[in-house]
């Protein structure tokens, strides 16, 4: 199989990539770390492990402000898993009229990974993840 080469990606994409990590690592900075932070182990035990994680998404992407292709499964999790929370919890919920103030805040949380795929060089990603060759599997 001959190798792919990754499409270029310009600066001005790059950048625009920066300012997605910066979205992410700030916003969740601001929303998630003083919760984590201020209440530590007296908070539930799936809140606290989905709030660490959230919290350690945040600080990996801010990593992507220094390498932004190198982070961006991090943008596509932080998308696929916002894209699935809508569609199989806010989306039943509000059919079903029964959509409440919490989940009204994370659906609108998870509106701002609307920008995402705006912001994602799909053709880089398509070259990289799907048409490159695997990396091997066992020593030849």
């Amino acid at each position: 199989m001959t190798p792919v080469s990754a499409t270029p990606v310009s600066v001005f994409r790059l950048n625009l990539l920066r300012g997605g990590y910066l979205l992410l690592a700030g916003g969740i900075g601001a929303a998630m770390w003083p919760e984590l932070l201020a209440q530590g182990p007296a908070l539930e035990l799936m809140h606290g492990a989905a709030l660490s994680m959230l919290c350690a998404l945040g600080l990996l992407a801010a990593l992507g402000l220094r390498h932004p292709l190198a982070m961006l499964p991090l943008l596509m999790f932080e998308m696929t898993w916002k894209l699935l929370w809508s569609l199989r919890i806010a989306l039943p919920l509000w059919l079903d009229g029964r959509l409440d103030g919490d989940h009204i805040s994370t659906l609108g949380a998870c509106l701002i990974a609307v920008v995402f795929p705006v912001l994602i060089p799909w053709r880089y990603v398509l070259d990289t993840y799907v048409r490159r060759a695997a990396d091997p599997w066992r020593a030849a």
